[in-house]
């Protein structure tokens, strides 16, 4: 038979029961409270492999840019200088652009190619002159077939013909004079091997031709500052 005493828990046992509760619900809430923050944690910053390829599509994009930049200011430039040398030798605009286009492209500075040609013919087209000279640049034919053999006497008195076999023979020429304007348009106008002749025998070749082209030359880049 069960007395009431035995009914009754201990002081003891019951104060650990409830410390052991209180424990439990404790620790319970501080997991859900880990739990509740974990869940609301901002999002980690993308990894640098993953910001890469649109850095590196941006930079082509730049560089692209630039270079647009660049072809439209050299197109710029080159109308700029064009009209310039128009306006100057009063000459047809078309014939100022192949006069500089040409001589860039035979690497020749364009202001020497505008004071040979208003020199040789005075800008005329169809210039001869008493040694069978030709054109623009008034070279020979003899002397054009040496840079285009089948060129005929037709031919070189077309414009861009003209201008390209005469420029190319000037560039040799200073090819040849390792840079010495001088001599080369010595050179053009009395020809190479009789300037080779006086300067072999101590002679002195100038006969005015030379300083008659450079006396108004002035380099590219002086003129377009």
């Amino acid at each position: 038979m069960t007395t009431s005493a035995n009914l009754v828990e201990p002081r003891s046992t019951w104060i650990k029961r409830i410390m052991m509760r209180g424990g439990l619900l404790l620790v319970g809430g501080i997991m859900l409270s880990a739990l509740s923050g974990w869940s609301h944690r901002p999002a980690p910053a993308p990894a640098a492999a993953a910001v890469l390829p649109s850095a590196t599509a941006l930079d082509h994009q730049l560089a692209s840019v630039r270079s647009e930049i660049s072809v439209v200011k050299s197109q710029l430039d080159r109308a700029q200088a064009v009209m310039k040398y128009s306006t100057k030798y009063q000459i047809p605009a078309d014939l100022s652009a192949a006069i500089y286009d040409i001589a860039l492209s035979e690497g020749i500075d364009p202001p020497l190619a505008y004071q040979l040609v208003k020199v040789e013919s005075n800008f005329k087209s169809d210039a001869r002159s008493s040694a069978g000279a030709l054109g623009y640049t008034q070279i020979q034919l003899a002397t054009a077939r040496y840079f285009a053999p089948r060129v005929t006497e037709h031919q070189l008195l077309g414009r861009d013909v003209n201008l390209r076999i005469g420029l190319r023979f000037l560039k040799t020429l200073m090819v040849q004079y390792h840079g010495d304007m001088h001599l080369a348009l010595l050179a053009y106008n009395r020809g190479p091997a009789r300037v080779n002749q006086i300067l072999a025998s101590g002679g002195d070749p100038a006969n005015g031709y030379a300083m008659a082209v450079l006396q108004d030359y002035h380099p590219q880049q002086s003129l377009e500052q």
